[in-house]
């Protein structure tokens, strides 16, 4: 049961939920406000979900395997979003599910920050993806701090369980820096870490937008070869951090605060791509 505690006639809503936790409760519950609010005679109404619930589930991989981001995209759509926010999507693909307009925000400015305030070194490193498909990702940050990047390629068997590693790029002497969208069972950079090191990695940290850190995650970070792994607070930490003090955090609620408040006021939000808001 949701109830809207005060008038939102002729407002302009945002309404925050991310994909973690209790997800498909919390998805249910975001899917509910948004049409209480659109039934409620609101402006506009933005969903701004940091972490996009079934974000990985963007492709038939195999023969009859659902697309469920793109259920996700439909559902938000029909309950009445006029908007989405988010951040670093799985797949940027993502966007073109829905015929409204989203913003993805990148956390990269945040970890470039991150990088050169807490990495003494940070012109030594080099940085590292730990799956093809974040290529991308990684040769921006290392364009923009002007130094190396390296690649493992992965091969998985079946989901969550990574089968045979190989390092592309040298990492001899210099400090790795791991970094990827999300890490959930934490198998493959886990796995990435002990290849660097044995590679001749001086350090290994890890810098991932979204941590979800199921299952037996939180072990096996405490007991791999990271000086650090760094998340963003789009999924709570607190709890996580407790367990495992290798686990640092980076608040991205400015960049969030700063996209509600240029969409709302009509501005482009296209400057947080590649600034911090102060």
């Amino acid at each position: 049961s949701v109830e809207i505690g005060e008038s939102v006639r002729g407002e302009d809503v945002y309404i925050i939920q991310s994909g973690c936790g209790e997800i498909n409760d919390n998805l249910m519950e975001l899917l509910i406000m948004i049409n209480a609010c659109k039934i409620a005679s609101s402006s506009r109404v933005t969903a701004v979900i940091p972490c996009f619930p079934y974000a990985r589930q963007d492709k038939k991989d195999k023969s009859r395997a659902p697309i469920s981001a793109k259920l996700v995209a439909n559902m938000l759509s029909v309950a009445g979003a006029d908007h989405i926010i988010t951040m670093d999507l799985h797949a940027s693909q993502i966007q073109g599910f829905f015929d409204i307009p989203v913003d993805n925000l990148y956390a990269e400015p945040a970890v470039l920050q991150w990088i050169k305030e807490n990495i003494l070194e940070w012109r030594n490193c080099i940085i590292v993806s730990p799956d093809a498909g974040g290529a991308k990702r990684v040769t921006s940050i290392a364009d923009r701090l002007n130094v190396e990047f390296a690649l493992i390629h992965k091969e998985r068997k079946k989901a969550n369980e990574v089968d045979r590693m190989v390092l592309v790029g040298d990492v001899k002497d210099r400090i790795a820096i791991l970094v990827d969208d999300m890490a959930d069972t934490c198998g493959t950079i886990c796995h990435a870490a002990d290849k660097l090191v044995s590679a001749g990695a001086t350090k290994v940290y890890a810098i991932l937008t979204h941590g979800i850190f199921s299952g037996p995650a939180i072990s096996r970070i405490n007991n791999a070869a990271f000086e650090a792994v760094v998340v963003t607070n789009t999924i709570p930490q607190d709890e996580k951090m407790k367990h495992c003090p290798k686990i640092q955090v980076i608040d991205i609620s400015m960049i969030l605060a700063e996209a509600i408040r240029r969409t709302h006021n009509g501005e482009s939000v296209s400057y947080l791509f590649s600034h911090v808001p102060l």
